[in-house]
């Protein structure tokens, strides 16, 4: 098998894209230093908000700036876990390292605000989230995607502000915008599970690979050229992603698509956990006060 140090530093690190993370890293702890002081109730960033956003940012870059996103091209279960990992653990880390008070300054804002509130109802959201994730995985659409720079661009930007929508409706943290509790939540995140499923199982199941761009020398070209730069490619003169792996496509296709599945449910299974926890506290702290309240005030028999 070849090793991917064939294609170059450029196209295996994104020197680029880690430069845009770096600086929004910078924008993100210089607005919340120094723009934070305009706010009477603002309060500095906590460790544990600080640690969420690095990892999140340093997440994001291993699945779209590392050789893990040239490994997605070559083999489709890569892709799997960089796509589930995307759309179901980076936007999380980054709703709970935003300052509550700075999610408020923009959600308050006149064009935000409606638009925020009517793709964070549950159906909307549920819709729309799952919708795309499938649509995505239709062989036509993927193999669009994946030959076209900005379509693929978009398409990722897109997911991951749909996920943002999904994800705020289980762990948001602003009181005045939480819709969903205790089995509410639960009911959400089991229906969640369900609507992904059609998309991972059509994977799981094909006897065929689905995806031209893992089996069409062609198609793949065009995807490799836009990921690593088509003079770089031409000059390799590489036949297929068959030449680094050795597992059928079939196979890899599989595997993607359990992959896919499993981390998803692990997700959703660590947070159900936090859901019951919540739910468990909220109901012991309501008995409690109940019972404070039966005793300062006993009723007469």
């Amino acid at each position: 098998m070849l090793s991917l140090d064939i294609f170059g530093f450029k196209a295996l690190w994104s020197p680029y894209f880690l430069v845009i993370l770096l600086a929004l890293t910078t924008a993100f702890f210089l607005i919340t230093t120094i723009f934070r002081k305009n706010f009477v109730d603002s309060e500095p960033l906590s460790v544990k908000q600080i640690i969420l956003f690095i990892t999140a940012m340093g997440l994001l870059y291993t699945i779209k700036g590392s050789p893990l996103d040239l490994m997605g091209h070559l083999v489709f279960y890569i892709h799997g876990i960089s796509m589930v990992l995307f759309v179901f653990l980076v936007p999380p880390l980054f709703i709970l390292a935003i300052p509550s008070w700075l999610w408020r300054w923009f959600l308050n804002m006149n064009i935000v605000k409606p638009v925020f509130r009517l793709f964070t109802k549950p159906v909307v959201a549920l819709l729309l989230f799952n919708g795309f994730f499938s649509f995505y995985h239709i062989p036509i659409v993927f193999d669009h995607v994946m030959q076209n720079g900005f379509l693929h661009a978009g398409y990722s930007i897109l997911l991951f502000v749909l996920a943002i929508f999904m994800w705020w409706l289980l762990i948001c943290p602003l009181p005045e915008y939480k819709s969903l509790n205790g089995i509410k939540k639960v009911a959400f995140i089991f229906v969640n599970s369900i609507l992904i499923t059609p998309a991972c199982a059509l994977i799981i199941f094909s006897d065929t690979s689905l995806y031209a761009t893992y089996h069409d020398p062609r198609v793949w070209s065009q995807a490799m050229s836009l990921c690593v730069g088509s003079s770089t490619f031409a000059q390799l003169n590489l036949s297929g992603p068959e030449l680094f792996s050795s597992m059928t496509l079939v196979d890899d296709q599989r595997l993607g698509g359990v992959v896919m599945k499993i981390i998803q449910e692990v997700i959703f299974a660590v947070v159900l956990g936090q859901v019951f926890f919540e739910w468990y506290r909220n109901d012991q702290e309501e008995s409690e006060r109940e019972m404070k309240k039966h005793l300062l005030n006993p009723t007469i028999e």
